[in-house]
């Protein structure tokens, strides 16, 4: 954790930028899993009505 966490500190020019962008696009990306699964299961909604 620590080498990752040095990797990325030696790239970023503020200490925590580059964490705070992580953590925004994960957030991110979990919001669009979370979307992507209620369309998933709207989808098996239709699939299972028309079955």
């Amino acid at each position: 954790m620590d080498s990752a966490k040095d990797k990325v500190g030696g790239k970023a020019n503020k200490p925590g930028g580059k964490a705070k962008q992580a953590a925004g696009a994960a957030q991110e990306a979990r919001r669009g899993a979370q979307q992507a699964k209620g369309k998933l299961k709207d989808a098996v909604k239709v699939a299972v009505d028309e079955a």
